[in-house]
């Protein structure tokens, strides 16, 4: 089932919740919400169910106005972040509710009932616990619990709001593998709420990025990375590090002219003396050793705060020199290869010297 989202606008008193909102997903789409917290994602998502009201704007499942449609009509199957699992019912009973609450017309018979559930207990790999209760299962066995009961009423969307968050972080990447490899087995269309841009650009086929009631940006996780539309993609996408500088005519330059780094910005090249912000990933600075009166002097001058070397990987926490170009007192984050470090065989308290091998230059309007 498709779903088209068009100029959805919703406050809570004085809150502008949602403004404007229009999105297409595709039938069989696994699509996720991603932004921090506030920013309307779950709001969204209790709208496409029917369970909160837009103040203008419409839903359409199949090309069908669902805006008006009661949430027990859209066939919507709805996972939470809390489980929200029958206490007093063992595992089958809580798979099993929703097909028995189901008018008597349309009820499937206990044995048809029977063999669904077990069905759906094999496909989320826990058939072996249908006779235990919600408080005898893990936090990882609740949620996909949790998830087969949506899945027992056959719904053609299924939505899932921060379906990990209450999960430790070894659990949730299982669960995150999990939930993916059961997505390309079924083909539901689903929405997914996080805030958490790894689980989102580990499992999506698409990313919805969402700030302040807004969409700022929809794309793969490839092309959301790779191409980030705004500053706020750009900074909420992963580490990065800001730099300010000015951008004229093709080149931006971060620090003195003399020492700074001059950046190629073809995009901005009517750009006139203007102040600009340039966004470099941690794994996209070069380091050196800083040595006066070279070329190696040539660059972002930084003292080496703090080394953390875990595997192949060493992090390195800096602090600029030149409070101008990083903003005063913001630590730089740089990540080089282990090995690179050790041949370095820089100490903490030595200056070196940074320089982007890639960056991202907005001009400030």
């Amino acid at each position: 089932m498709s779903i088209a989202i068009r100029n959805v606008n919703k406050d809570f008193g004085t809150f502008k919740a949602l403004r404007d909102v229009s999105l297409d997903i595709e039938s069989g789409e696994l699509v996720a919400l991603l932004g921090p917290s506030g920013c309307g994602k779950t709001t969204l998502l209790r709208i496409i169910a029917g369970l909160e009201t837009a103040d203008q704007g419409n839903i359409l499942f199949s090309g069908e106005d669902t805006t008006d449609v009661h949430v027990r009509e859209r066939n919507v199957g709805f996972v939470f972040q809390h489980y929200a699992l029958f206490r007093h019912m063992t595992v089958f009973d809580n798979v099993a509710f929703g097909l028995r609450m189901k008018p008597r017309a349309s009820r499937p018979s206990e044995t048809v009932i029977k063999q669904k559930v077990h069905e759906l207990l094999g496909l989320v790999q826990l058939d072996w616990l249908s006779d235990r209760y919600p408080a005898q299962l893990s936090g990882g066995q609740r949620q996909r619990i949790a998830l087969a009961r949506a899945l027992a009423v056959e719904p053609k969307v299924l939505l899932l709001d921060e379906p990990f968050g209450a999960l430790d972080a070894k659990v949730r990447k299982e669960l995150r593998r999990w939930l993916r490899r059961l997505h390309d087995d079924l083909h539901v269309t689903s929405i997914f709420v996080t805030h958490d841009q790894e689980e989102a650009l580990e499992v999506a086929d698409r990313v919805v990025l969402m700030n302040a009631g807004q969409v700022e940006q929809i794309g793969s996780p490839q092309q959301v990375w790779d191409h980030p539309a705004s500053p706020f993609v750009y900074g909420f996408l992963g580490d990065v590090n800001l730099f300010h500088g000015r951008a004229h005519e093709g080149e931006m330059l971060i620090g003195e002219a003399q020492y700074g780094v001059r950046l190629a910005t073809p995009e901005h090249a009517t750009t006139q003396d203007s102040k600009a912000f340039a966004y470099v990933r941690p794994h996209d600075l070069d380091v050196q050793r800083y040595k006066a009166g070279t070329d190696q002097s040539r660059g972002i001058p930084a003292k080496l705060v703090r080394a953390i070397v875990v595997g192949p990987i060493a992090r390195l926490e800096l602090l600029p020199q030149d409070t101008a170009a990083a903003g005063s007192g913001d630590i730089i984050e740089a990540q080089i290869g282990a090995q690179e470090f050790a041949a370095l065989a820089l100490q903490e308290g030595e200056v070196v010297v940074l320089t982007p091998r890639k960056a991202r230059v907005f001009v400030a309007p």
